[in-house]
This record gives structure tokens, C-alpha cells and sequence, in this order.
């Protein structure tokens, strides 16, 4: 199961993303399907067709279900391959808690 302490080791492709804060206001509150990933950008799929948007400076939010997890978009940026085991050392947030502690698998 998906929870906010381990989406960074999970497939993301297949899931509802809304970007909720963003350096780039136009970005805000953009929503779709993640259809492909790279390390720094994720491509959705919107109602306007495919948008592909960079992972660092926006603020994330992930629907599985009903739960909703919410990722600052540093976490995300690595490969997909290359998430799992990555240790966090820099401010980041994990739901609606902002953090410092590292965070392993």
C-alpha cells in the first residue's frame, strides 16, 4: 500500500497528480494522469492533452483511492529506478508535516 512515508519507492505512472503550490503560478492547481516519468519532469495527461512538467519547485498532490498524499517535488527527483533507498538529507515535506529528519527505506 501507498502511504506519504513510502511513495518515493512506488510506481508512480497510473496516478491522478494535481500540482497544489508551484513557482510558476500558471502551473498551480494543473491536474492529470502521470502517463511518463523522467528525473525531473513527470508528462500528464489533461483534459488539453499530454503537459509535461518539471518535478522541482512544485508542490504535489497524489490520489490512490481516496487517500491523498501530498510531495514536495525535491523528493521525486531522481529516476524512477534510482528512488528507492535514496536517503533525504535537505527540508522537504511529507503530507502536511515539513520535516528535516532523513528518511530511508
Amino acid at each position: 500500500m501507498i502511504t506519504s512515508e513510502n511513495i518515493k519507492s512506488h510506481e508512480i505512472i497510473g496516478l491522478h497528480a494535481t500540482i497544489i503550490e508551484s513557482s510558476n503560478s500558471q502551473l498551480k492547481g494543473l491536474n492529470g494522469i502521470v502517463v511518463y516519468e523522467t528525473k525531473n519532469t513527470f508528462m500528464l495527461e489533461t483534459v488539453n492533452g499530454l503537459k509535461t512538467v518539471p518535478k522541482l519547485f512544485n508542490r504535489w498532490e497524489f490520489q490512490i483511492n481516496k487517500l491523498k498524499i501530498v510531495v514536495e517535488g525535491l523528493i521525486m527527483r531522481k529516476k524512477p529506478q534510482d528512488r528507492i533507498g535514496w536517503k533525504y538529507d535537505t527540508e522537504y515535506w511529507i503530507g502536511s508535516k515539513k520535516t528535516n529528519k532523513k528518511i530511508t527505506r
